[in-house]
């Protein structure tokens, strides 16, 4: 059997707010899964940004410039807000995609929808354009990583096989609204 190794460039931009030693993002730095950058103007043009902000959701179709540019997350405490995340986004010029809604798995913000640490983020951004062995890779490296996986394989399963934003737009409004039936 071959085995491809795809190498994709996952960068950081680390705003602080929480403990470094904590830090999901830092982690996959110092694992050199990462690349921490200081700011945007280190950035690819065309890098796909993961900005909860945007209105633009991440799809299939993103595969081809995160393989080419490559990934950005921006780290920070969700204590801190949207705001420091926002300001740092409108500086890069690529791709922004928000990620369609998933569950966390860390021990902090277990099954919370959308409060993902960096590292989660970074995987399912992965495992959404279909780079699902980087995914798991990226995961294994944490105790809760496959929490994570099991939490959602469903999701990012139907995810990785849409076709469209709008498909991807459906799948998650079929889950908000089993969550608000609940």
């Amino acid at each position: 059997m071959l085995t491809i190794n795809i190498t994709i460039n996952i960068y950081v931009i680390r705003l602080g707010g929480d403990d470094p030693k904590k830090s999901t993002a830092l982690k996959l730095v110092r694992l050199g899964l990462a690349e921490k950058v200081p700011g945007p103007k280190n950035l690819p043009r065309g890098v796909v940004v993961l900005n909860p902000a945007t209105g633009r959701v991440l799809t299939p179709l993103d595969r081809g410039n995160t393989l080419k540019y490559g990934l950005v997350v921006i780290d920070t405490s969700w204590n801190k807000g949207l705001e420091p995340i926002v300001n740092v986004c409108k500086k890069i010029k690529g791709h922004h995609r928000v990620l369609p809604i998933l569950f966390a798995g860390n021990p902090i913000n277990y099954a919370v929808p959308t409060k993902l640490s960096s590292a989660e983020a970074v995987a399912a951004a992965l495992y959404i354009v279909g780079l699902k062995d980087e995914a798991h890779r990226i995961l294994s490296k944490f105790k809760w990583g496959p929490t994570f996986l099991e939490l959602n394989r469903e999701l990012l399963d139907e995810y990785s096989k849409a076709r469209s934003p709008e498909e991807v737009l459906r799948i998650q409004h079929r889950v908000i609204e089993k969550l608000r039936l609940k």
